[in-house]
Order: C-alpha cells, then structure tokens, then sequence
C-alpha cells in the first residue's frame, strides 16, 4: 500500500488538472448564474438577436457544468487513490478560474468584443475590478503550485 506522499507525487498532474477543471467551471457557471441570468448584463454572444444571445449562454452552461463535473470526477478518483493535495487543488482551481476570468476579459471583452461587462455605463471601472481580480487568482494559484512543487521534490529527496 503506498503512503498518501507517494500516492500525492504520482498524482501531481491530476490534482493541477481537477482544480483548474472545477475553477473554471466554477468561474463560469457565477458569470452566466449572476451576470446573465440574475441581472441580465450581457449574453455570451450579444452581436446578434437575443434568441441567440439565449441559446449562446446555453452553450456557454453546458461548458461550464462539463467543466465542473470532470473536475470533480477527478477528484473524487484523487481521494479514492488517497492521492488528494488540498493545496496543490487549490492553486489549480484558482489558475482555472483566474485564467479563464482573465481571457474573458481581455480576449471575449476586448479582441473579439463578443460581450461586455455590461452596457450603457462608463465601462472601465467594470473592466478592471474583473480583470484585478482575475490577475489575483493567477498569482495567488501559481504561487501556491510553485510551493507544492517546491514540496513534493522535498518529499522526493531530491532537494
């Protein structure tokens, strides 16, 4: 029987994945839960009708709840294994959900301009709580995965 160390080394990879799936999934499902559908900002594609603006936030859900359950697949098999790292999941979830929050920002909001925020108001403070906020969660994650990689090389003895 392998030690919870040992299980957690062989499972790096998927403790990274399973958070970044559920943060994201996370991320999303809130912005199309309160931004679409509570208090009906914008669509995930607002440059056509709204019928297709509805059927594109459909979409855009059933991306966000594949997302979530694949996420929690894996980390259901993660502690079945005994091989979950809450810490290392952690910084998954909140890259996932930072990166996806800051391509929503910067390349859905801006490049493409698919969406916005919200309309008919002075955008930019909009703009950049989202985007902070989404740069908080990258580095608060990729700080935590450096440690936890940091970690699993002293449980290896290899530092």
């Amino acid at each position: 029987m392998t030690t919870s160390h040992d299980a957690r080394l062989n499972y790096l990879g998927r403790n990274l994945l399973s958070g970044c799936l559920l943060g994201l999934g996370f991320v999303a499902f809130i912005d199309e839960a309160v931004f679409h559908q509570i208090l009906h900002w914008h669509h995930f594609y607002d440059k056509s009708t709204p019928d297709i603006g509805l059927v594109s936030d459909g979409i855009f859900h059933a991306f966000s709840w594949f997302s979530t359950i694949s996420g929690a697949f894996l980390v259901s098999d993660l502690r079945r294994r005994n091989a979950w790292w809450p810490k290392r999941w952690i910084g998954g979830f909140l890259l996932g959900g930072g990166a996806f929050q800051l391509y929503d920002g910067t390349i859905q909001h801006k490049l493409m301009r698919i969406h916005q925020i919200r309309y008919n108001v002075e955008i930019a403070p909009y703009d950049w709580v989202w985007n902070i906020i989404a740069a908080i969660m990258l580095i608060a994650g990729l700080i935590l995965i450096f440690r936890t990689g940091r970690e699993s090389k002293v449980m290896e003895g290899t530092v």
